[in-house]
Formats: structure tokens, sequence, C-alpha cells
């Protein structure tokens, strides 16, 4: 299997940047490059543009600027700068998302944290899945999901 570009979720939280901590490993057994993408949930959008009153497309704008500057910071937290070729923003819903980013890079691998900001055993996961889970699902490409502290 020849790996060459892999796709990295990332919503800022710990367990995101397990999945960089892993790509770094990675990234020295094959030639590989990364592009992270972050999902800003369509469903948050439309909350804070109901509570702000404002304009969908502004809060959409507001929270996409708020997203780079996290991304640059994320980046530069975690020394991933050497690492990474690209970032994607995005607004949607995040499987969907990054289902399709996947899809039309053609990646060879997911490398996602085993949950996100939301921590685990949220309501809605119960029901319906985490992402990480969904994403599985819906794509023909290897997803390799890294647990919180594997490094310990």
């Amino acid at each position: 299997m020849n790996i060459s570009l892999i796709l990295i979720p990332v919503d800022f939280s710990d367990c995101a940047a397990e999945g960089i901590k892993y790509a770094k490993k990675l990234l020295g057994k094959f030639s590989a490059e990364c592009i992270l993408i972050h999902v800003i949930d369509e469903k948050t959008v439309q909350h804070i543009s109901s509570y702000c009153k404002e304009p969908i497309e502004n809060t959409k704008e507001r929270l996409i600027n708020q997203a780079h500057q996290a991304m640059r910071g994320f980046i530069e937290r975690y020394d991933a700068k050497e690492l990474v070729k690209d970032t994607i923003i995005s607004c949607g819903i995040p499987f969907q998302e990054i289902a399709i980013k996947a899809r039309e890079l053609q990646v060879d691998l997911i490398l996602m944290g085993g949950y996100g900001s939301r921590g685990k055993g949220q309501l809605d996961e119960i029901f319906f899945g985490s992402t990480v889970e969904k994403v599985v699902r819906l794509l023909p490409c290897p997803v390799l999901c890294v647990p919180f502290g594997w490094e310990e």
C-alpha cells in the first residue's frame, strides 16, 4: 500500500492533536503529504446566527475567519508547519464534509483522533454515532483512529 496523501480532520481539541502527533511518526515511513480539515457544523452556524440576530452568511464568515486563526495556532502549537501541505476550512455536516473532501482529494488515508472537542458519551453520539464512526462507514479509504494518550 502506498500512502501519499493523508487527510487529518481537526476540531482543535487535544484529541485531534493525537492525529498530528501520529502523522509525524507515520510520515517517517511514507513520503506522504498531510492536509488538515476543520468543519464548522452548520447547526452551530444557525444557532449563533439566530442568537446574535445576524444573517447566516455574516456568522459563517466570522466563524470561518476564527477557524483560520485557530488553525494557524493549532499548527504552531503542535509544531506541524513542516508536516502540513494545506488546510481546508469548510461549513456543513462534519462527517459529510470530511467524506466529500476525502473523495475530491482522493486521499489514501484519513487520520483522526478518537473523539472530538465534545468529548465522549454525548447523547447524540450514543444514539447516532460519533463523527469518526460515520466517516469510517462512509469512506472506501482506510481511516486510522488514534486514541487519546496513545503515547503514554
